[in-house]
């Protein structure tokens, strides 16, 4: 049985041991071949490896009992589907460009909840290294609620303090958010996509609202967070944004990468004087806020 190309896609994103560029690169070469989801499936565990590079893990699983897995990925689309989680990769045309445009290693494959409108918005982020200081958190407010005030949307995590600083601001203004997850949908919003992502976000909004603000993950949505899980999770919320602001930076660090990211794809990158190595970055393009 052949499948629709959007439930093989799903299929193969959760298969273990198969990350997002093995999904892409399985679509891609499918389509160069000509080869049918259900001819792939029935490929040996030589021509898997051989041909399309899979690891044992993916081999193994994709080896299971074939109706099972079929099975199981129907049932997981459609509760999917009924609580309106959209699958995307790679290879498809609606791939967010700002994604592309940025990063040359992009997620191959993301799951979107809520109102994907949002990344054709004027988007924006305030991001700042670990460890932030309370009086460089309160400047994370600050520039936040300027961008807000200003018709920006505001692209944040959940589970940092730096993020969760942001990630409220927009709640208090009735205003759009896009939050990027470091683990899947189901492990941050509950099984059926309706709480707030973190606690503090609670006290102004009860229930997540996916008519209002978007939701993105690169994680299969039962998976929790491991540690290469938040540099992910990092460069999609920099990424997904028009424009970066910076509070604090480490030297060499994470942070720094994106700023050099950012600028090479041109976007408006803004660093605050209060970062050590601010001078450096204003050479580089960057522009400085007085802090």
């Amino acid at each position: 049985m052949t499948l629709p190309r959007r439930t093989f896609a799903l299929l193969l994103a959760m298969t273990p041991g198969m990350g997002g560029r093995s999904v892409v690169r399985v679509l891609a070469r499918n389509e160069l071949l000509g080869r049918d989801n259900a001819e792939f499936l029935r490929l040996s565990p030589e021509a898997l490896r051989e041909e399309y590079k899979l690891t044992k893990k993916a081999v193994d699983a994709l080896g299971g009992n074939r109706d099972e897995i079929v099975r199981r990925t129907q049932d997981l689309e459609q509760r999917l589907a009924g609580l309106g989680v959209t699958l995307v990769t790679a290879a498809d045309a609606h791939y967010p460009t700002l994604i592309e445009e940025m990063d040359p290693d992009s997620p191959g494959v993301l799951f979107l909840y809520g109102n994907s409108k949002l990344l054709e918005a004027r988007t924006f982020c305030v991001l700042s290294s670990r460890n932030t200081k309370p009086a460089d958190l309160e400047l994370i407010e600050r520039l936040t609620e300027e961008g807000v005030l200003e018709g920006e949307v505001l692209v944040t995590g959940h589970d940092r303090p730096e993020y969760q600083r942001s990630a409220v601001v927009p709640l208090r203004w009735g205003a759009p958010r896009i939050l990027c997850l470091d683990r899947g949908l189901f492990k941050v919003l509950g099984d059926d996509l309706r709480d707030e992502a973190f606690r503090a976000a609670r006290l102004w909004r009860y229930e997540f609202d996916p008519n209002t603000d978007l939701v993105v993950s690169p994680f299969r949505p039962e998976a929790d967070f491991i540690g290469v899980n938040n540099r992910v999770r990092d460069r999609l919320v920099a990424c997904l944004s028009r424009r970066l602001d910076f509070v604090q930076v480490a030297e060499g660090g994470t942070m720094e990468g994106l700023i050099r990211l950012a600028l090479k794809a041109t976007r408006p990158v803004r660093v605050s004087d209060r970062c050590f190595t601010y001078r450096e970055l204003r050479s580089l393009g960057a522009e400085i806020l007085k802090a």
